[in-house]
């Protein structure tokens, strides 16, 4: 899922009130998929050693979270294809994320789409976050299915990682949140594919890839 938009929205009106200088919707897109804490690095070019860090990361998470009634957020080219793939052969599907509930479940109930999902597993579910496989741990126990029987899917190298800490096939993904000189081939992921079709062509055998 897209979610560039409404953190690029959330966090320039943020800067905006403290008179800050705005961001660019490429330099959140580079930035967003570090989590909160490095859009406010981005935004006010400060760390977590700043004694007003922890209020700006506080008000752009209570943003963020009244944004999510008005997402801007969108499935990226090809995942509803894929997911339909996914559904006619009763494949089941879910959902590892570093984001807490708070927040995945109201964004996750925009997409009536998503709601197909037999597990979604959120950072307040854990004690530990990728790339510790715990959640992904987790999400086979809640399918009752063998870390080997899955494939994971990620746009950050934490996903790989993830994925091969728990025994499960890799696949990394070209149309996610990069900074400059990311190079996927690095992360040795299993497979390397720039479009959701690639990933229902090389689970449903339609070509190789």
């Amino acid at each position: 899922m897209d979610t560039a938009a409404d953190f690029t929205k959330v966090l320039n009106r943020q800067l905006e009130k403290h008179g800050r200088e705005q961001v660019s919707y490429e330099q959140v897109r580079q930035t967003v998929s570090d989590g909160a804490r490095a859009l406010v690095r981005l935004g006010y070019g400060i760390d977590e050693s700043d004694p007003a860090f922890n209020a700006y990361l506080q008000e752009l998470l209570d943003a963020y979270s009244e944004q999510i009634g008005q997402t801007e957020a969108s499935l990226f080219s090809g995942i509803e294809h894929m997911l339909q793939d996914i559904a006619a052969s009763q494949f089941q599907w879910g959902i590892v994320t570093n984001k807490p509930s708070r927040f995945t479940t109201p964004l996750l109930e925009n997409f009536p789409l998503l709601s197909a999902s037999a597990v979604v597993v959120c950072a307040d579910h854990l004690s530990r976050s990728k790339p510790d496989p715990e959640g992904l741990m987790l999400a086979c126990q809640t399918l009752g299915c063998e870390a080997d029987q899955c494939i994971y899917i990620g746009d950050h190298l934490r996903d790989v990682e993830a994925g091969k800490n728990a025994g499960m096939m890799t696949v990394a993904v070209s149309w996610g949140y990069f900074p400059p000189g990311t190079r996927l081939e690095d992360w040795q992921a299993d497979l390397i594919v720039s479009s959701p079709q690639e990933i229902s062509d090389y689970v449903f055998g339609k070509r190789h890839v």
